[in-house]
């Protein structure tokens, strides 16, 4: 009887067990960004990365289709920031972990973030949703002597990897909604990368001579970020750029 009883008592329960176990939360599935997805190499083709801001995320997926069947066209999983994200804990020590990998081509940029401005707590707004301005006593993220001195860092960094490397020139600030962008300011942080780069050997990508002619058209209003058609465009010249850099012996 007893064991009769128990048999019992562990049919009834049975299915209270199953239904707690089916009600328990799942572990629920990080999506991640097309542009941020690693890839598969095919190992008959070069590999090229990308860094840079969210205006080099936007036109990342259009150059690795513009290079299918050139190159395994990477992306590193975030946006760059600044230099100095690119020299802290966050960057090239996790975006480039292993000093032996090798990359054939590095095209990366780095401005937006430098010259936007911050306050003295580093944010770029603050309680009153005001954001961090020339007139409120706001500084720029990274002074024009830091960013000569942070991009020489971040060069010789990528020249371990034994890539060839392409920089891609600050896109034109407009007068924007986000007072922390001054109008013109990107011209400046231009100069410096400018030279820098001629003086390291690392090819120039000139996007902000493609844009500014077309700003109105390529540009969102008010707003240092691309419509969709502005991003095909930088694109298409992000690509070349690659391809002209790649080895002779590429497709």
């Amino acid at each position: 009887m007893q064991n009769t009883l128990k048999l019992l008592a562990a049919l009834l329960l049975a299915p209270l067990a199953s239904l707690n176990a089916s009600d328990s939360p799942a572990t629920p599935k990080v999506s991640v960004a097309p542009e941020f997805a690693p890839i598969t190499d095919d190992p008959k083709l070069p590999r090229v990365l990308l860094m840079g801001d969210s205006v080099s995320i936007a036109y990342a997926l259009d150059v690795r289709k513009a290079l299918a069947g050139v190159a395994n066209v990477h992306r590193v999983p975030a946006n760059c920031g600044s230099t100095k994200t690119a020299l802290g804990s966050y960057g090239l020590v996790r975006w480039l972990p292993d000093p032996k990998e090798k990359w054939d081509v590095i095209h990366f940029n780095h401005g937006l973030h430098d010259l936007g401005y911050r306050f003295a707590d580093d944010r770029d707004k603050n309680d009153k949703g005001d954001y961090a301005a020339p007139s409120n006593g706001g500084h720029q993220n990274v002074t024009l002597v830091e960013y000569e001195k942070n991009l020489r860092q971040i060069v010789a960094r990528l020249k371990q990897t034994g890539a060839k490397l392409i920089f891609a020139s600050v896109t034109p600030v407009p007068e924007s909604d986000a007072a922390k962008y001054v109008k013109d300011s990107e011209l400046p942080y231009n100069e410096i990368a400018k030279r820098v780069m001629s003086e390291e050997g690392v090819v120039w990508n000139d996007l902000w001579a493609l844009a500014k002619p077309r700003q109105a058209e390529l540009q969102i209003p008010r707003n240092v970020h691309f419509q969709r058609s502005g991003s095909t465009v930088m694109a298409n010249q992000v690509a070349e750029r690659i391809r002209a850099t790649l080895p002779k012996s590429t497709p």
